[in-house]
């Protein structure tokens, strides 16, 4: 890896640069200094885009199902070639821990393996009764947006099932980390795709998003983000009625019940809260604890939290790393102050760290009021809130409590109550007793505010598909 790295687009099968050579500074995170540039996209490029992209339909859609999933893991192994260099570009990009980015892409390899396998299982026809069947058909072009928290999962659960498909992708991937798209589209084309079946640009979102939405070409919009911007997103695609995927934001509850081990609950939560700031729309940020433990899980979190040793993301003591850039350091100042305005208590954390880069203590909020922002929106960052609650009901009724429904979590080891819980609980995802992400093999999609539609499994690459009935005698 350089030290001043340079990212171009790729267009129709070629790296280059934005039309007017325009290009945005890479900061690192960790020391917010600049260490390289990412080329802009401009209105022509776009066009060009469209075009090659448009192009290509026929020819890859038309490609055998059993082909395109031959690439898909041809590309995988190139990826895996890779990881070492993409993991320290990612996690210098982002401030995510070095081992974390690493897995990261071992799950990004896994999708792209997984859709590789599945190619021809997903493709082929299926039989309704003996006069009917289903003819899965690819939809058309896919514009994909991803964010920067998770750039190369999310990267990959995209581009991977549309590709299987049969659909064209033009990848918007992050202009602050854009490593993780880079390298996806250079092992999808050391593995042979035609050029235009895959696009990747970077450069001002608004733009771009209004230039491929409003374009007919474009039938899918698959977009990872916040829940005003998607909706923003579906306003647009709503003109062309292009298919949406939309994940959103979260707000996700833990909720702690009196007959499970606490020393368990605590680790958990810690762990998969703060392993990357909080910076994911799944992680923990509600949690609701049985009021006979109450106590005890807040003493043991706060201890917990205490431990946790922040520091570069290249450090393997490093516990926490940075928050990825300065506009989310101001978001936890603003919810910070809110709270601690309408009487929140700060058990630990709540302030930023005094060293260059972009920390955030690791935050732990009792006796927030109800009004309180960090309980309505997102936090997306390393702050926590904790609160007692007497009855199940009470604790369905403020899981449920806000607009978002992406995931959720229970600790209990009674049956009853996790079926209960399961039934109850307003989410896309219930996990019981242990925290856990997205995979290749499932699909995963929000309720409420938190969008629609899924990624992962058969059905991630049936948003990417029309299904054609065939009614015949002939069948």
């Amino acid at each position: 890896m350089s030290e001043n790295e340079n990212y171009k687009l790729f267009i129709n099968g070629a790296w280059r640069l934005g039309g007017d050579g325009e290009d945005l500074p890479l900061l690192n995170p960790a020391t917010a200094q600049q260490f390289g540039r990412v080329a802009v996209a401009t209105a022509s490029d776009l066009k060009d885009v469209l075009s090659s992209a448009q192009a290509s339909l026929q020819r890859w859609s038309s490609t055998p199902a059993r082909e395109r999933g031959a690439l898909l893991l041809r590309a995988a192994e190139i990826l895996k070639g890779k990881v070492e260099v993409a993991a320290a570009a990612l996690s210098r990009e982002q401030g995510k821990m070095l081992a974390d980015a690493k897995g990261e892409y071992t799950r990004a390899i896994e999708t792209v393996e997984w859709n590789g396998i599945h190619a021809e299982k997903v493709s082929a026809s299926f039989p309704i009764d003996q006069n009917r069947m289903i003819v899965p058909e690819a939809i058309g072009v896919v514009a994909a947006f991803t964010p920067w928290n998770y750039p190369a999962v999310l990267s990959a659960r995209k581009v991977a099932p549309a590709l299987t498909a049969g659909c064209p992708v033009i990848l918007k991937a992050a202009e602050e980390t854009p490593s993780a798209g880079v390298y996806l589209v250079e092992a999808l084309e050391e593995a042979g795709i035609p050029p235009g079946v895959v696009s990747l640009v970077f450069g001002n979102p608004p733009m771009i998003s209004e230039h491929l939405l409003s374009s007919p070409v474009v039938r899918v919009l698959s977009f990872t983000g916040s829940t005003p911007v998607g909706k923003q997103l579906a306003r647009i695609a709503a003109n062309n009625l292009q298919r949406c995927v939309l994940e959103l934001g979260g707000h996700s509850p833990v909720v702690v019940f009196e007959d499970t081990d606490v020393a368990r609950a605590v680790s958990a939560v810690s762990e998969y809260k703060f392993k990357f700031a909080g910076q994911a729309c799944n992680a923990p940020s509600r949690i609701l604890v049985a009021r006979s433990i109450y106590r005890d899980f807040l003493v043991r979190l706060v201890q917990t939290v205490e431990r946790i040793k922040i520091g570069l993301p290249d450090d393997p003591e490093t516990g926490m790393g940075p928050m990825a850039n300065a506009r989310r350091l101001e978001a936890m100042e603003r919810l910070m102050n809110d709270a601690v305005a309408r009487g929140a208590s700060v058990e630990t954390g709540g302030e930023r760290l005094d060293r260059p880069g972009f920390y955030w203590k690791p935050t732990i909020l009792s006796n927030v009021h109800p009004d309180s922002r960090v309980l309505h929106e997102e936090p997306f960052g390393p702050i926590l809130t904790v609160a007692p609650f007497d009855t199940i009901e009470e604790a369905i009724e403020e899981a449920n409590a806000t607009e978002y429904g992406l995931a959720s979590y229970v600790f209990s080891d009674s049956p009853d109550i996790q079926q209960r819980m399961i039934r109850s609980l307003s989410t896309g995802a219930v996990s019981v007793n242990f925290l856990k992400g997205v995979s290749a093999d499932a699909p995963l999609g929000g309720i409420k505010q938190s969008g629609y539609g899924y990624e992962g499994g058969i059905e991630g690459v049936r948003a990417f598909q029309n299904l054609k009935l065939v009614n015949s005698a002939n069948v």
